[in-house]
């Protein structure tokens, strides 16, 4: 009877905000990594040299934007609209390529990369992007486990993106955000008890996520490392978010003789060891697959309009 009577607290509390567990902590993870991207599109830009790059490679038409930054002043927006530096750069300094990777074994392109951005445009989005979601995860949840879904989620858009893409170079944390929105839905799938309203929590959710995953259909997105980051991450989320059962965690306040609860409910085990399973054999699969060579338009020909769908607007000729 007590334990009904806690669970139905937890249920009633206001605007489907979840009960204390623990406290919370400060997010300090998020804002080192913007730091960190920030430092490293810095660094992209004073390797770039556009002026000196202009009057090696470039004709007499092309100028540097924004020259008043000498060597940090970016390509010429015929060549990168996002006010960035060149494709050879990016490629020099660890993006995503899957010669690269396959011909020259330079597997470290695959982390790499995901520290990497075209332009300030692409930083811009991707850091208030991360500011948005991942603070609120790493105050509920600790910068461990967010590091490690971070992390891990970017590394599995890479090996998707890699299975794929082979013509072009891939920069950004794209698959790393996707990874915690995946994570977010997960982590409201296996705690689903202790929100109140969440239905309309569950519907917000997908309806962010759809809508990110519609942009990628667009051409020069990958949306390889979107998919495969968000799944990367709903996977992660079901293994290291999973809230303790409020009786569980008021254990010390039992009565003598009064069994506890146990500290997950059975679904939480089940999701944990399924999801664990489908992510040693995810990556597994994945990185056989891409380190033999495999295509994966071979295995999958309707994929490639789940990353550019051909209109008469544009046409898709990645991969």
């Amino acid at each position: 009877m007590a334990t009904s009577q806690q669970q139905g607290d937890i249920e009633s509390r206001r605007g489907g905000e979840k009960p204390a567990v623990g406290r919370g902590w400060v997010s300090w993870l998020v804002p080192l990594i913007v730091v960190v991207n920030i430092v490293v599109f810095v660094v992209e830009m004073y390797v770039n040299d556009c002026p000196r790059q202009i009057r090696n490679f470039g004709g007499a038409q092309q100028r540097c934007v924004a020259r008043f930054l000498g060597r940090f002043s970016f390509q010429p927006l015929s060549e990168n609209p996002l006010f960035g530096p060149s494709s050879s750069t990016l490629e020099k300094m660890g993006g995503l390529n899957w010669s690269r990777v396959y011909n020259d074994h330079q597997g470290w392109r695959l982390i790499s990369c995901i520290w990497l951005y075209a332009g300030l445009i692409h930083l811009l989005v991707s850091v208030i992007s991360l500011i948005l979601i991942g603070v609120r995860l790493e105050q509920n949840f600790g910068f461990v486990r967010i590091c490690i879904i971070y992390l891990l989620s970017g590394f599995g858009g890479s090996v998707l993106s890699s299975l794929f893409i082979r013509n072009a170079i891939s920069v950004g944390a794209s698959g790393a955000l996707f990874g915690l929105l995946g994570a977010m839905l997960s982590e409201l799938i296996t705690n689903w008890s202790i929100y109140a309203n969440k239905a309309a929590a569950l519907v917000s959710l997908l309806f962010v996520v759809l809508i990110n995953l519609a942009v990628g259909i667009l051409p020069h997105v990958d949306n390889f490392a979107h998919i495969g980051g968000f799944l990367t991450g709903i996977l992660l989320g079901f293994v290291l978010l999973p809230r303790p059962q409020f009786g569980w965690l008021e254990r010390a306040n039992l009565p003598p003789g009064v069994r506890a609860q146990s500290k997950y409910k059975p679904h939480q085990y089940i999701l944990w060891v399924i999801s664990l399973s489908l992510l040693i054999a995810g990556f597994t699969v994945g990185l056989i697959m891409l380190f033999r060579g495999v295509n994966g338009y071979d295995r999958c020909h309707w994929c490639r309009y789940l990353n550019c769908v051909p209109t008469s607007s544009w046409s898709c000729n990645e991969g």
